[in-house]
């Protein structure tokens, strides 16, 4: 079974982040799913599992306890506070982080050099040509060039504030973050709102986004949250959650009560049409829609005009609206996708439910589609975020190296995060044990 952080994103290439092809092919296309257990863990106050490690000019770094059933258990992981402009937000994380960054970022690129033979034949076929050609290294380089035009300069910025803080190499530092913009995770997501949600609730919008990514690699025992405080004219304030020195957009939510989502779509219909290598890559986007936009109709705005690369489904929430849109995403395709409209349709595995988007592991995945929609039928009228950690995601089983739950109409976040390698009990971030963080209080941390 092959266990590459596979990549597949400017053309089209079959992907299983995280499972292995042949396992998730499985899961896709198995006649008979089957539901997994619930999630019985109390879900935790952040608040109160946070220690102070270190601060600097522009930074503070806490560590989260994550007791799970206590001894080899436990887990802990990382929240990082950065103020003021991009290179500043890069040189505090940086700095607070030297060690543990450039670990993880020497550590990554070591594991994908020694995977790259073993995976030469996933990958798309003018990434197989520049490797064979050039090398991985070249071959990132490569790409690194022609995405630049479209990759805001402050990104850049922030990466150049890491390397000066931390003493990792830029070039390797931006390397690994072109791999992530190549890689498309089996993920799930869904929004609901309305009559979905459970009538006693003050939640009014409620949005998924699971992970699943690549579990033998380094990335699960490096897990972050980054809160941005930018000054002013820099955008939104924003938490970013993903790993240490790692600055694109993976899953995060906004001072202006945005969220996102995200799937990489290996089995994608026809309506997709073409992809392209040139363009701005998504985990990018994503990050602009975090920091600049106040709507959602910015972030479809943002989207329709971007130069677009590879086949997602993305998700964005907007809790001052109440308003949850999927999209099918492609270089030559956007389609803006609600409840009434929800693609692929089929009334077997992937029925329209009022009030809900969702979409389970990919595009044409009859297997995971069919375990989430049956549980949001089970559960329609009761969804919570509570429900939903305990019962949902654990049903679905998706959610492997990181998911989040967005309450987006109070500001709250809950987390959960794979165990580390070194760490035992339970596996998968759905599995495990949760923090609820509140968005408000943590944007209003002071400056040290």
């Amino acid at each position: 079974m092959n266990r590459f952080l596979v990549f597949t994103c400017l053309f089209g290439a079959a992907s299983a982040v995280g499972f292995g092809l042949e396992g998730y092919r499985a899961g896709c296309n198995d006649p008979n799913p089957h539901f997994g257990p619930p999630n019985l863990y109390p879900i935790l106050d952040g608040s109160q599992t946070l220690t102070l490690l270190n601060t600097t000019t522009n930074g503070k770094l806490y560590q989260a306890a994550v007791p799970h059933d206590g001894g080899n258990t436990s887990s802990t992981f990382y929240v990082i506070h950065v103020w003021g402009k991009p290179y500043d937000w890069g040189f505090a994380q940086g700095s607070l982080l030297r060690g543990t960054a450039n670990t993880f970022i020497e550590t990554t690129w070591k594991y994908m050099e020694g995977e790259v033979e073993s995976a030469i034949s996933f990958f798309p076929k003018w990434l197989q040509e520049d490797i064979a050609n050039l090398g991985l290294d070249a071959a990132l380089d490569l790409t690194a060039d022609i995405t630049r035009a479209y990759t805001p300069s402050f990104i850049f910025d922030e990466l150049h504030g890491i390397a000066d803080g931390s003493g990792i190499s830029y070039r390797t530092l931006l390397r690994v973050h072109m791999i992530a913009g190549l890689t498309q995770g089996k993920c799930s997501m869904l929004g609901a709102w309305g009559s979905a949600l459970a009538a006693n609730s003050t939640t009014k919008l409620l949005q998924l986004r699971a992970l699943d990514w690549d579990m033998d690699g380094p990335f699960r025992d490096y897990s972050a949250i980054t809160v941005y405080h930018p000054d002013e004219g820099y955008g939104n304030e924003l938490i970013s959650v993903g790993m240490t020195g790692f600055i694109g957009g993976l899953t995060g939510f906004s001072s202006a009560q945005l969220a996102i989502s995200e799937i990489g779509v290996s089995y994608p219909d026809d309506t997709f049409g073409s992809e392209s290598r040139i363009g701005l890559p998504f985990i990018f986007l994503l990050r602009e829609i975090l920091q600049f936009d106040l709507t959602i109709d910015d972030a479809i705005n943002r989207m329709a005009n971007a130069k677009r690369t590879c086949d997602l489904i993305l998700g964005v929430g907007d809790g001052k609206m109440t308003e949850f849109r999927g999209f099918e995403y492609s270089s030559s395709v956007l389609d803006v996708i609600d409840d009434r409209n929800l693609r692929p349709y089929n009334e077997t595995w992937h029925p329209r439910i009022p009030d809900v988007v969702y979409w389970g592991m990919d595009w044409m995945c009859p297997g995971y589609n069919l375990l989430l929609s049956s549980l949001l039928k089970q559960y329609y009228g009761q969804i919570t975020a509570e429900l939903a950690i305990h019962q949902i995601s654990p049903g679905e089983q998706s959610g492997s190296n990181h998911i989040a739950y967005y309450d987006l109409t109070n500001s709250q976040i809950y987390v959960s995060f794979a165990a580390p390698h070194a760490v035992g009990g339970k596996l998968n971030a759905y599995e495990r044990q949760y923090t609820q963080f509140n968005a408000s209080l943590l944007f209003a941390e002071k400056h040290p």
